[in-house]
């Protein structure tokens, strides 16, 4: 009987089991990763990614960066440049102030002012003053060492005493020089330009104490290179290695033709 119920009982267990299989393991919890960052067997594929677009981007970046550099180095030279014409033009300003238009100059006095002439010279931007407008107008003769002009051969009483001034038109390549106080001489010459900034000056008028006019016999002939241009000072040199410095007074003001 104990036989007999135990194999009973044996056979229901199992009929039991069959019925009703127990419940599979508990699985390991899901691994959970923080924010963003990737697991490891990605992440060697996010440095093969993410190295070579810094190798490419990088020298986008300083592509990018090098117009900010050359803008800057750019407008700074700009900002120097003007700071050295302005500094240049008050030093000569400056130097030929109590010269008297140049009839008071030592050979010292020349050379400096030719010294400061010659820098201004070299920062010139008006490549080719004949073509531009800021050439139009009456320019103030206010330095030269050339004697004729000066009269510096002749007693002080008798040399032109009060301004100078010569006027140009570009359109049509007319000159014109006036003296005041004390003989009011004037003179009106063609340009023949010989290249950008070089011209022949050739006089054909004259008018004498402003009033006799006389017809110049074609011995009235020279060179003027215009070796320094901008809206206020003009700087040019003669055939005879002159020197004219000048500044502007009118520019509206026309050359009679």
């Amino acid at each position: 009987m104990a036989l007999s119920s135990s194999h009973a009982s044996s056979s229901c267990t199992a009929r039991f089991r069959t019925l009703h299989p127990p419940p599979p393991p508990p699985s390991a919890p899901p691994i959970l990763l923080p924010p963003f960052q990737l697991p490891s067997i990605y992440a060697r594929d996010a440095l093969a990614i993410t190295l070579p677009a810094r190798r490419l981007l990088l020298p986008g970046a300083r592509a990018a960066s090098s117009p900010s550099r050359r803008g800057v180095s750019f407008f700074s030279g700009l900002v120097t440049k003007g700071e050295d014409v302005r500094r240049l033009k008050e030093e000569l300003l400056d130097a030929i102030a109590p010269l008297d238009r140049g009839a008071e100059a030592t050979p010292e006095d020349q050379q400096r002012v030719d010294q400061i002439a010659r820098k201004l010279e070299a920062v010139n931007t008006v490549k080719e003053p004949l073509q531009s407008e800021l050439l139009n107008g009456k320019w103030e003769l206010i330095y030269t060492t050339s004697k004729s002009v000066l009269q510096t051969q002749r007693p002080k009483f008798l040399r032109p005493n009060g301004k100078i001034y010569q006027a140009i038109n570009v359109d049509t390549l007319r000159a014109q020089n006036m003296e005041t106080w004390p003989f009011f001489n004037q003179a009106t010459a063609n340009l023949v330009p010989l290249n950008a900034r070089r011209v022949a000056v050739k006089f054909d008028f004259f008018r004498i104490a402003g009033l006799i006019p006389i017809k110049n016999p074609g011995s009235g002939r020279g060179q003027l290179e215009i070796t320094y241009l901008d809206e206020e000072l003009r700087i040019s040199r003669g055939d005879k290695g002159n020197l004219f410095i000048l500044k502007m007074v009118d520019p509206s003001y026309r050359v009679p033709l």
